[in-house]
């Protein structure tokens, strides 16, 4: 029987980041994206996700999708078996954090779901690429496909969510923790937290990079979780 790699997206994101992963890693393995606009908790989004998916599974998260993961890890940690952390945090939201994305979610509700984007843009990427079209493109593209309120959702789920760093120290399955080296986001120093939150930790800092990681350096991403995987 195939393995399962499930993928979860971040915040108002299609399976686009993963699709450098998913042609890489899909031969031999059934490969899940799992749906994180549906609902406006981090735990019914993980519910639906063991509802959906069924047996045991790898499990990576970007992101919003690693919020979701260690989520699952608390709901079900017996259902999988390998976990990916990308460009994530396990900390809770900052009062400022929550307070920013309120001031988005008022942009949403208002009718400039658009302005968002050019919000948003230069965080989201090492500086290197912020005036790469194509990526800056595929970006956009993904919030026009999520949708306002999608991403209305997403953003209430992500104020919400739990502190995940009690859950770390008993997470006992292979674990990688990956990030961009210039992820203005979630941080290199917040990655080294997890990892050394987690006895079976590897970390992976993903040079010329930023919190897209899976897209700015596809390849680098992909041999990472290639080796999380236990291929050559």
């Amino acid at each position: 029987m195939a393995e399962t790699l499930v993928l979860i997206p971040g915040l108002a994101c299609t399976a686009r980041p993963f699709e450098p992963q998913i042609a890489a890693l899909s031969a031999g393995r059934t490969i899940v994206v799992a749906d994180h606009t549906q609902d406006d908790s981090i735990a019914a989004i993980a519910a639906r996700l063991l509802r959906e998916v069924p047996g045991r599974f790898d499990l990576a998260g970007l992101s919003m999708g690693g919020y979701i993961a260690m989520e699952v890890m608390r709901q079900a940690p017996e259902r999988v078996k390998r976990l990916a952390l990308l460009d994530t945090s396990a900390r809770p939201d900052t009062t400022e954090a929550s307070q920013d994305r309120k001031r988005l979610i008022a942009l949403a509700e208002a009718g400039r779901f658009e302005e968002i984007h050019s919000a948003l843009w230069p965080r989201l990427v090492h500086p290197d690429h912020r005036d790469d079209q194509a990526l800056q493109d595929i970006m956009f593209g993904m919030m026009r496909a999520t949708g306002a309120e999608a991403y209305i959702r997403q953003q209430r789920a992500i104020m919400a969510r739990a502190d995940s760093r009690p859950l770390l120290p008993g997470t006992e399955i292979p674990t990688l923790v990956l990030v961009g080296e210039s992820d203005a986001i979630t941080p290199p120093e917040i990655a080294r937290e997890m990892a050394e939150m987690i006895e079976w930790a590897s970390l992976v800092v993903i040079p010329e990079a930023g919190h897209m990681s899976t897209l700015e350096q596809p390849e680098r991403v992909t041999q990472a979780l290639q080796l999380w995987l236990g291929q050559n």
